[in-house]
């Protein structure tokens, strides 16, 4: 996929493109240790809580975007089918209580 034909994909077609990059990088040549791809995925996380709590805008989009884009990798390495599995839990989620007991 070029670049240019991003826009409009769906998230599988994303997380296949993610992934493809990852592997054309290396970081698929070995079995993927999961946890360490999960923490990175939450350091991501982390290094744009930093870029907003310095209202650094531009590096707060960039860090949520490496978010996605390792959380899509993993989806493509493990061929997961992310919009079959949001559809089942948004539809899961509609049934559940306001809050679903939380009052925050």
């Amino acid at each position: 996929m070029q670049e240019t034909e991003m826009k409009g994909k769906s998230l599988n077609e994303l997380a296949q493109w993610c992934h493809s990059i990852a592997v054309e990088k290396g970081f698929w040549d070995e079995k993927r240790n999961i946890g360490e791809a999960l923490m990175l995925i939450v350091t991501e996380l982390a290094e744009a809580m930093e870029a907003y709590r310095h209202q650094e805008d531009a590096h707060f989009r960039e860090e949520l975007a490496d978010t996605f884009i390792r959380l899509l990798d993993l989806c493509g390495g493990l061929d997961i089918d992310i919009e079959q599995e949001i559809h089942e839990k948004s539809q899961r989620n509609k049934k559940r209580p306001y809050k679903h007991g939380k009052i925050c």
